[in-house]
């Protein structure tokens, strides 16, 4: 059984999804940001705050590379995570790629109240997910095997679509005669 591994910005529901589609597929469900916060001690603003964010991108990368080594999760990972290109190829060669892909109206309503995002923590924080968009829509894109939209979606109907688009690209695969990870 091969990964399936969330990647989208900040307030795309990849945890909130994540949990149910591992909830769904029976399998364990692990977080990237979570992980690090295990691995530290450390809440991910207080990281940012100690390091800056290039001390979290290089524990981001650690904690990415061991958790794609694993077999049979699913991963949600966060928002910046497909920024260096050791994480890409590390996620992508992980296991099924979702981009849970979502606007930046539905971003800046999801983390409003959120102070978990040291990145948000700016006087216009439109301005801050319009620039992050802009960078990693594309990135995400690079590595996504599937796009799902989440604008204004009950979480179980994304889960839904997600199950169903796995199991018409598997179809396609084996078709295909492409090998399946």
């Amino acid at each position: 059984m091969q990964n399936l591994i969330l990647v989208g910005p900040m307030g795309a529901g990849k945890s909130t999804i994540g949990r149910l589609l591992a909830k769904e597929l029976r399998l364990p469900f692990k977080d990237s940001d979570k992980e690090i916060e295990q691995r530290t001690g450390a809440s991910i603003p207080l990281i940012f705050d100690v390091e800056g964010e290039g001390g979290f991108r290089e524990r981001e990368h650690a904690a990415i590379a061991d958790l794609c080594l694993l077999n049979g999760v699913v991963l949600a990972t966060g928002g910046g995570a497909v920024l260096q290109e050791d994480n890409r190829r590390a996620l992508r060669s992980g296991g099924q790629v979702v981009y849970l892909c979502t606007s930046v109206d539905q971003q800046l309503e999801r983390t409003s109240r959120d102070r978990n995002r040291p990145l948000l923590q700016a006087a216009d924080p439109r301005a801050v997910l319009e620039t992050l968009m802009a960078v990693r829509d594309p990135l995400y894109r690079e590595i996504a095997d599937i796009v799902v939209e989440t604008d204004e979606r009950p979480p179980r109907l994304v889960v839904m679509e997600i199950l169903e688009r796995l199991q018409a690209l598997r179809h396609r695969e084996s078709r295909d005669g492409t090998a399946l990870s």
